[in-house]
């Protein structure tokens, strides 16, 4: 059996292991050459038990000196870690930085420090083709202008509430309308507009970016003086973990989220309505013309919105498309919630073999199906059904309703919102 790792080859045979460094580049492709004749020698050796250990050290010699001797600069060796470049200057003129995480697998994360933002996921699909597989910007200009909060992190309270106002501790607090007649996504200047701090994450099993932002009191309408923690880490199980903390110093709501669009295909390669979906939810939430949620928890049975069992996104959108959603955009209410993640939801594209199960700690999964996507540049240029969103949360205007898990967040209380999406591919 051979296996061509990052730091070498492993070849072993009738119990024994040879290891043989500087495999690289093309000579990859010399290594399971010589490792298929290495297997046609050893099945020979089997037959002859005397010559057994003769075999392995002449098998081992010829392997180190025609591979070690193979040398390949335009292929470099991947390794997990974090890299940083500019990427630009905003119109305010604060300076841009963009990340870079690879896992040792050669799958690669991009950030910035704008909004705390994910710019982009590159992965293999089951033909060894890599794509990004979320909506991204070309520049920061693009992020600036974008008003569909590609892959930031969201806040201070995600989703919509109601005719932006609500009342905590007998106060009411009016909030910025930017959804008329709606507050979405925490108003005009939400987290996604604003420059955060940042610092890498290095980790035995993983490496990511940790972003900080202190949300003021006031901003947007809200109470208190936020301090809010976005940790994206990338590990060797091809995993993306999303972990949200904020404290306050006074009565608030907060509902954080990552704001990825996701398509599995890869960007640009056409809708999403063909990806195949799996929800952990028995009921949504029905919503009035306005998207503002009435109240009531209803069954999916019977309905479009029936995700229990495997189905593609496009089979059933056609009644929902004149709706005032246009397509999915509802709120599921996860049949596991809690301290504890558990999984939400499982999302696959059968062109790319490409899957992402999604796991979280959250009441709540708003599917988004894009569309509002309308080609302009507030829609990066995307068009509709281009991409979806999975944003895990708790229940749109809940500062409103009292019978949803509650979103308060008070001094001495620690928020913490954990999603873990993981990748892989179908043969």
């Amino acid at each position: 059996m051979a296996e061509i790792l990052r730091f070498g080859c492993i070849w072993t045979f009738a119990g024994s292991t040879i290891i043989i460094p500087l495999c690289r580049g093309k000579s990859r492709f010399l290594a399971d050459r010589f490792l298929f004749q290495g297997e046609v020698m050893a099945a020979f050796a089997s037959s002859y038990g005397h010559f057994r250990s003769l075999c392995v050290i002449l098998i081992a010699f010829t392997l180190c000196t025609t591979i070690g001797n193979c040398q390949d600069t335009n292929t470099q060796v991947v390794k997990m870690g974090v890299s940083e470049k500019p990427f630009g200057k905003t119109a305010a003129g604060f300076d841009v930085r963009q990340f870079t995480v690879t896992n040792d697998q050669g799958m690669e994360m991009q950030l910035i420090d704008y909004g705390a933002t994910m710019t982009a996921l590159k992965m293999t699909d089951r033909t060894g083709t890599v794509d990004n597989i979320m909506l991204t910007c070309p520049d920061i200009a693009g992020y600036e202008k974008c008003k569909s909060y590609f892959g930031s992190s969201v806040g201070r309270y995600c989703n919509r509430i109601a005719k932006g106002k609500f009342t905590l501790d007998a106060r009411e607090f009016t909030l910025a309308i930017n959804n008329e007649p709606n507050h979405l996504h925490g108003g005009v200047v939400g987290f996604d507009k604003v420059m955060w701090q940042a610092e890498t994450i290095s980790e035995p099993n993983a490496a990511g970016v940790r972003f900080k932002y202190t949300s003021p009191d006031a901003q947007e309408g809200y109470p208190g003086t936020v301090n809010v923690v976005a940790e994206y880490r990338l590990n060797n199980d091809s995993e993306l973990s999303i972990d949200l903390f904020a404290e306050t110093d006074a009565a608030t709501h907060v509902n954080l989220t990552n704001h990825n669009y996701w398509n599995l295909t890869g960007a640009s390669k056409g809708k999403i309505l063909q990806h195949v979906l799996k929800i952990n939810a028995d009921k949504y939430l029905p919503v009035d013309e306005t998207m503002i949620p009435s109240g009531e928890l209803q069954s999916v049975e019977g309905t479009p919105l029936d995700f229990r069992e495997v189905a593609e996104i496009g089979a059933r959108i056609e009644p929902l498309v004149a709706t005032a959603a246009k397509g999915y955009d509802h709120c599921f209410v996860l049949r596991s919630s809690g301290p504890e993640v558990a999984w939400a939801a499982t999302l696959m594209d059968p062109a790319s073999g490409r899957t992402m199960t999604i796991s979280t700690n959250q009441p709540g999964l708003q599917f988004y199906s894009g569309n509002f996507l309308d080609g302009t540049e507030g829609s990066g240029g995307y068009k509709q059904n281009e991409a979806l969103c999975l944003e895990t949360q708790y229940f749109p205007d809940t500062p409103n309703r009292p019978e949803f898990p509650s979103s308060v967040l008070r001094p001495g209380q620690k928020y913490h919102h954990r999603t873990v999406c993981k990748f892989s591919v179908e043969k």
